[in-house]
């Protein structure tokens, strides 16, 4: 289950997950992220409540990635140890922008 809480002011989005991101929920993401690629420049991911990330979920993110980072650009925040080995591992950790 993924629970996303987004906020759009200007040009500006975040984005808060909670729960899991796999191939069951990445759908969701990447509806919910479709007003916010239309609508905003910039895009904060929130990480905290991440618990889990598959590759269906990283795809996402590279997805969102390619479109934002040609209008503002999109950051990761509270991204957790669990986590952030998967964006090593598998090179995301170059391609996004963690803070």
């Amino acid at each position: 289950m993924l629970k996303v809480e987004k906020n759009i002011t200007g040009g500006k989005a975040v984005a808060a997950l909670e729960g899991r991101l796999d191939t069951v929920t990445a759908p969701e993401l990447e509806a919910e992220l479709k007003d916010v690629i239309e609508n905003a420049t910039e895009l904060t991911l929130d990480f905290e409540k991440l618990e889990y990330i598959s590759s269906a979920g990283l795809r996402v993110l590279l997805a969102t990635q390619k479109v934002l980072g040609k209008k503002g650009g999109m950051k990761l925040i509270h991204v957790n140890e669990t986590i952030m080995e998967v964006f090593e591992v598998t090179g995301f950790s170059d391609i996004l922008t963690v803070e």
